[in-house]
């Protein structure tokens, strides 16, 4: 049974939320506010956060950044907005996913199976090795040419979901699917940036690729240096 933590600060959201998810099969736990859901993320370790923004004592996107500097839990956040831009702050603040309000609690039940399968799936994934870069998702270590590489969460899910494929073409809206767990359209930019980091950090350029291969109009593959 899922244990999912609730930091919500409307008591009869909390409490729709909350009996919802129950009756799916969740254990829930809940909290009001921003301080009281971190200490619960530290002392009853939840598989997964689901955390709204709109808090009274701290910005939910302020502590979305203190759990991740705490926890890899998944983080799922609740916010009004859906534009490109939130959702690309979002996503690059450490969050999983998100849902826009105003959402179902079956809607909710479904992102966050989502979530935890692919959260599941990282986990019992093997070691990759292609070339000189070798990941480990169990110890979320990942090196190139034996030197450690400093990568974000996110960072990390992308380049080990392209390493886990070598060769293969991923279009962009597979890597929105699979990796942010965000199936439509509209948000390749956050792609591009990530994958712009990550050619820096793996010493290339999207005109001088190493790794890191960009097929026009189809999508980006990696691959071993020839």
């Amino acid at each position: 049974m899922p244990n999912v933590l609730l930091i919500e600060d409307d008591a009869a959201i909390r409490t729709s939320l909350a009996r919802g998810l129950r009756e799916r099969g969740h254990a829930v736990l809940s909290a009001p506010a921003a301080l009281d859901g971190l200490r619960l993320a530290v002392e009853e370790r939840p598989d997964l956060i689901v955390l709204d923004l709109g808090l009274p004592d701290l910005d939910g996107l302020d502590l979305l950044r203190m759990l991740r500097a705490v926890s890899r839990v998944p983080v799922i956040v609740a916010t009004a907005r859906d534009g490109d831009a939130e959702m690309v702050r979002l996503l690059d603040a450490g969050a999983d996913d998100y849902v826009v309000k105003p959402f179902t609690a079956t809607q909710l039940d479904a992102r966050i199976r989502a979530v935890l399968r692919r959260s599941g799936e990282s986990r019992t994934d093997g070691s990759v090795t292609v070339g000189g870069l070798r990941m480990d998702p169990r110890t979320r270590e990942a090196t190139l040419d034996g030197a450690p590489l400093d990568l974000s969460p996110r960072e990390f899910d992308l380049l080990h979901y392209l390493a886990a494929r070598p060769g293969e073409v991923i279009t962009k809206r597979e890597l929105l699917t699979h990796v942010w767990q965000v199936p439509y359209g509209g948000a390749d930019k956050t792609v591009d940036v990530h994958l712009s980091w990550l050619r820096r950090k793996l010493g290339e350029t999207s005109a001088a690729p190493r790794y890191l291969q960009t097929v026009r109009g189809v999508g980006v593959r990696l691959a071993a240096p020839s």
